[in-house]
């Protein structure tokens, strides 16, 4: 494939052909922000926060979707591109609950970092802060629509990875939402927990419901593992804090590689000291079982030694 060179804050590359600016600029080691953005999911282009400056365009490309051409000359902290990116994280936040205080997701917010890296204390914008009900009805994640950006990483996840579609946007302009289908909620749906949505969203609006209350994320010592109860080789975190695991995290979404329930129940069965009671989906909700029933053991059992 032929190369394209191109210069980025005043350095020069080489990339193959079809490579977007922030591929190229990653090769040099140069960050450009992004929240919607995820290499292992197909490109969106969705919250424009990695918008930058290439000489001779008007307007501000998103480096995510803009492919590189020859002799292109691009800037990713310009004036006027700082102040592009302060003005979409103000836009952002003229909708968002402002409670990061008590979030559980702060600390490994994505939107509360760049704010801070942007110095966005305040937004001189005055949105419609949704009150919608959190989806708590099942025992392993929160959904707080509340919190969504619309940066759709979690239904590109969802589709892409696990083949569920169980996420998708739903109703239009300022009302647009992330629903499962018929707007019901993850309990109803046909979610099989992997939390593959969970381990990509930026923001609180997904969240590990055994882990709430378990701690602030910088009190956390993450231990990256591989799960070991088939061939496709998941990625999970053990949680440490005070030299204790208190949970297992998913470890990120990998194409080809989904998350499944079983392998986080039986990590966290093996390294969790109190680990939580399984349960399991019914035609009347959800069920507490025994962690044999949970895993899948009796069923495999029969299968190896009939009676």
């Amino acid at each position: 494939m032929p190369g394209v060179s191109l210069t980025i804050n005043n350095k020069k590359v080489r990339v193959p052909a079809g490579t977007t600016i922030l591929e190229a600029a990653r090769e040099l080691n140069i960050t450009i922000p992004t929240l919607c953005h995820d290499k292992r999911l197909s490109p969106f282009g969705a919250c424009r926060l990695c918008v930058v400056e290439v000489r001779g365009r008007k307007n501000l490309p998103a480096a995510c979707v803009t492919p590189v051409e020859e002799g292109m000359t691009v800037l990713t902290e310009s004036p006027a591109v700082v102040e592009a990116r302060r003005t979409i994280i103000e836009l952002l936040l003229a909708n968002h609950p402002l409670d990061c205080l008590t979030c559980e997701k702060s600390g490994n917010c994505r939107l509360q970092d760049y704010a801070y890296r942007y110095g966005v204390k305040r937004t001189p914008f005055e949105g419609t802060r949704d009150q919608l009900p959190l989806d708590d009805n099942n025992p392993f994640i929160i959904r707080d629509p509340n919190k969504c950006i619309l940066c759709g990483k979690c239904v590109r996840a969802c589709q892409e990875i696990r083949g569920q579609a169980v996420l998708g946007f739903a109703f239009r302009g300022p009302a647009t939402r992330v629903v499962p289908p018929l707007d019901v909620s993850l309990g109803e749906s046909d979610c099989v927990f992997c939390q593959n949505c969970v381990a990509v969203c930026p923001t609180g609006a997904l969240r590990d419901k055994y882990l709430a209350g378990k701690g602030r994320w910088w009190e956390f010592q993450p231990e990256a593992v591989t799960c070991p109860f088939c061939a496709n080789g998941c990625h999970f975190y053990l949680l440490r804090k005070e030299g204790k695991v208190v949970a297992v995290a998913a470890g990120g979404a990998a194409p080809g590689r989904p998350m499944c329930l079983r392998g986080r129940l039986a990590l966290t069965l093996i390294f969790c000291e109190e680990p939580p009671q399984p349960q399991i989906k019914t035609e009347k909700g959800f069920a507490a079982v025994s962690w044999t029933e949970a895993l899948g053991l009796e069923e495999l059992a029969g299968k190896l030694w009939p009676k």
